[in-house]
């Protein structure tokens, strides 16, 4: 099974442009299932991850930011939304959403999104996360993966697969923030599969090409193995680092994890 966790960095940077690439990235690649954060929403019904969902031929999950407002005043347009999505090759029977916790002041409508995919054989407990960025929200983000933590713990029940989290965590992998997963029995991807290997999924600024990519703040974590080696990393790699006719996709580049399945 092929994962795809990739932040779309919404509206910012020539979306247009980018959107194209995004879509080329993605029909490329063939993911089972993609996490997505900073997707936009126009406002009226239509939002990225819908339209790629009907481009790829893959099912839809959506959530849509409650608090949008910081962000569209950074554009300057209030006619523009944001959320979190997930897409899938296998059928979506449930799903849930939680708010993660932040101060009033730094509340931007931050979620989890969970959604458990059908499967032969199996169910699949998928979740994506968009934490909080800022070097000074340290505290809010260890507060918000305590809360995706019992989460997890409330949702990756009845199944031999373990959990799968991805997302945009907004913090290095040795970070205060992202140890509470390694205690939940949660394992990171790259640590386990591609130790050593080029892993920066984001840099200061625009990104001008992959060298700019030196913090891995977005993550795939995977339970312990079930079964059978259910759920077991067989490899793992970024994606989405290179332009597309001349433009880089995103600010990030994607991580994608194969899994035994």
């Amino acid at each position: 099974m092929r994962v795809v966790t990739w932040n779309l960095w919404w509206r910012f940077g020539g979306w247009a442009e980018r959107q194209k690439g995004i879509l080329a990235v993605l029909r490329e690649l063939r993911p089972d299932v993609v996490g997505l954060q900073e997707v936009w929403s126009d406002g009226e019904g239509e939002h990225l991850a819908g339209w790629l969902a009907r481009e790829l031929g893959l099912h839809c999950a959506w959530a849509a930011s409650p608090a949008p407002g910081r962000w569209q005043r950074r554009i300057g347009d209030p006619g523009v939304g944001i959320g979190t999505a997930v897409l899938s090759r296998r059928p979506v029977v449930e799903s849930a959403v939680l708010r993660l916790p932040a101060p009033a002041e730094l509340d931007d409508g931050r979620q989890a999104l969970y959604v458990r995919l059908d499967g032969p054989g199996h169910q699949v407990p998928f979740f994506t996360v968009h934490l909080n960025s800022g070097v000074g929200a340290s505290e809010v983000r260890r507060a918000q993966v305590a809360a995706l933590v019992d989460f997890v713990a409330a949702h990756r029940h009845g199944t031999a697969f373990p959990p799968v989290v991805t997302g945009d965590f907004n913090a290095r992998p040795a970070s205060p923030e992202i140890r509470p997963l390694r205690t939940a029995g949660l394992h990171d991807a790259w640590r386990y599969a591609a130790p050593g290997q080029p892993s920066g999924t984001w840099g200061p600024g625009d990104p001008d090409g992959p060298e700019a990519l030196s913090a891995r703040i977005d993550h795939v974590h995977v339970g312990p193995p079930g079964p059978g080696g259910l759920g077991r990393v067989r490899a793992v790699r970024r994606a989405g680092d290179r332009p597309v006719e001349g433009v880089l996709p995103s600010d990030h580049a994607a991580v994608v994890a194969d899994l035994d399945d």
